[in-house]
């Protein structure tokens, strides 16, 4: 939790604990002063039942009554997650023919396509989400929309073939992802998840495209699949670039995840989805501690009255 003005708080609780401070001092005179007009022996008659700790219960009561309304005029905010409305997510899908290794059974593109569902199933339904699909060239195969299955059947119809333009995939992905906002009006937000194994062959750098998507506020989450070295069908491996996507996270200001296995994959689409659904934001709850601030009031003043029959 953070403060819109930290000063008032401190000044608040300033005043709050020399106002203790000073109640303390009261309650140390009054043994002394009490003694002055009446005899030890006659007490016991005259006051037949000493209130000791619910005589100060009231004031304890006003005293967080007090600290509870400080905190309310300083005006306290906390973070909260809320669900991002009419947002767009891009899936940007390499099909190369290093998916077709065997690494993440049955193969990399098949558990790349089986995950997608997960992801679709944990966004909100009003948010959109589409398809770019990248080999040696980039193409959009649905642009973002609400309805899932034309997503599922644009991924149904993949098939791993070619090289990799990781590059040309992002920047057809960002082109996609966000239409031009009417003058005067926020862009809706955004995000692309790149889910590659191999390094880029051919096309434009995507680190350049990474620094473009970070100006436009983009993210571009990078799913990294298969292991460093994952065997081909006809003969060969596939590396995974692991350092090259961690760079793309982490310029467009995105998340890196990895993931070498199906549940794992699996698990890095239901950590996106619930990422992607929400926002953070700072919100105030002043109300909160007002309110707070009040009933801890009422208890004293009810606790005083019930005791002693008077306010304090």
């Amino acid at each position: 939790m953070s403060f819109a003005d930290p000063l008032l708080l401190a000044l608040g609780l300033l005043v709050v604990a020399a106002c203790a401070v000073l109640y303390v001092a009261s309650q140390r005179r009054r043994g002394p002063r009490q003694e002055a007009f009446a005899s030890p022996a006659l007490a016991a008659a005259v006051a037949p039942k000493r209130p000791r700790w619910r005589r100060h219960v009231p004031f304890a009561l006003y005293g967080l009554a007090a600290a509870a309304l400080a905190i309310a005029v300083a005006k306290p905010e906390k973070t909260v997650a809320v669900p991002v409305e009419q947002a767009s997510i891009m899936l940007v899908t390499d099909h190369s023919r290093s998916m077709t290794a065997t690494d993440i059974a049955p193969d990399r593109l098949t558990a790349a396509r089986t995950a997608a569902g997960k992801l679709l199933d944990q966004v909100p339904a009003g948010v959109k989400v589409g398809v770019v699909a990248f080999n040696q060239r980039a193409r959009l195969l649905e642009a973002p929309t609400t309805d899932r299955a034309a997503v599922r059947d644009a991924l149904a119809g993949l098939t791993a073939e070619g090289g990799t333009a990781t590059g040309e995939g992002v920047f057809l992905g960002l082109s996609a992802v966000r239409p031009p906002a009417p003058p005067g009006t926020k862009p809706a937000p955004a995000a692309l998840v790149l889910l590659t194994d191999g390094k880029a062959s051919n096309g434009r750098d995507v680190l350049e495209v990474a620094r473009q998507a970070k100006e436009a506020g983009i993210p571009v989450h990078t799913v990294a699949l298969g292991t460093r070295s994952g065997s081909l069908p006809g003969g060969g491996t596939a590396t995974t670039d692991l350092e090259g996507l961690r760079q793309v996270a982490e310029t467009s200001g995105g998340q890196f995840r990895t993931a070498d296995n199906a549940d794992q994959l699996n698990a890095v689409y239901d950590e996106l989805g619930s990422r992607l659904s929400t926002k953070d934001e700072r919100r105030q709850v002043t109300r909160t501690a007002a309110g707070a601030g009040l009933l801890l009031l009422l208890a004293g003043a009810g606790f005083s009255l019930f005791s002693f029959g008077r306010l304090p």
